[in-house]
């Protein structure tokens, strides 16, 4: 089969849709994973050019559904996995001082259940499909950098998952395997409407001296070259792509 055997969690919408399309132009063919967008996946499957493309589900929080979704990705992909992209995650408003115990707790169990331990099990079953070359690039956040007030556990779990990926850097390099992170701001996506409407919108877009807020189709192209053969010593980096909001 021609081209790399990419998985990208959370692919049918936003940040994910436009990172497998960019995979896809280049040749590559992808497992476009989803929990329960299976329409908008179908969608996206058929839109995209080239052969070999795949549609995958499970509930990332779920560890078994997460192992039986990998080694069906791997087997669709031609029985390998090149390139997998954490891009799956969850964000539940939850702030300290204005939630009962039980909702904070449930907003950190559910987070921390998807960002962080699925995004974990899906690099452990994907190992085991991957050889030298491959590649892993963590989705993170400005969050977890800036802080998250209204939702903690999501930046926390984004944290999590920059220090996970400059672990496995570590720990996969002689295996000739790299693994970095992209860590957007605000993105023109279904998460991210409601917050960028007028008149909340015009303060979120001023954070940033451009005055707008990223295009997905520009996190993917970091995406896709943090995931290409001539970007092994990014490994370990996690990339701010923030249009200069948060500098750190």
């Amino acid at each position: 089969m021609s081209g790399r055997g990419v998985l990208v969690t959370g692919a049918s919408r936003g940040i994910g849709r436009a990172v497998t399309a960019a995979f896809a132009a280049q040749g590559d063919r992808v497992a476009i994973h989803h929990r329960d967008s299976a329409e908008a996946a179908g969608s996206l499957l058929g839109e995209l050019p080239g052969e070999g493309h795949a549609v995958v589900q499970a509930d990332l929080a779920d560890p078994e559904g997460v192992r039986s979704m990998v080694d069906a990705a791997a087997a669709e992909l031609g029985g390998r996995i090149d390139v997998v992209v954490n891009n799956a995650g969850v964000f539940f408003h939850h702030p300290v001082a204005e939630t009962s115990y039980e909702e904070w707790q449930d907003a950190w169990r559910r987070t921390l259940e998807v960002n962080l331990f699925g995004a974990a099990n899906v690099v452990w079953c994907a190992l085991r499909h991957m050889s030298a070359g491959g590649r892993i690039v963590n989705v993170s956040s400005r969050g977890a950098f800036r802080g998250e007030p209204d939702a903690p556990a999501y930046g926390a779990s984004k944290a999590g998952m920059n220090a996970l990926g400059q672990s496995l850097a570590i720990a996969l390099a002689p295996r000739g395997i790299g693994v970095a992170g992209v860590a957007p701001g605000f993105v023109e996506t279904d998460m991210t409407n409601e917050h960028l409407k007028a008149p909340r919108g015009d303060a979120i877009r001023a954070q940033s001296p451009f005055g707008r807020v990223a295009r997905p189709e520009e996190i993917a192209a970091a995406v896709v070259y943090l995931a290409s053969p001539d970007a092994e010593w990014a490994s370990g980096a996690v990339l701010d792509l923030n249009g200069a909001s948060y500098l750190r």
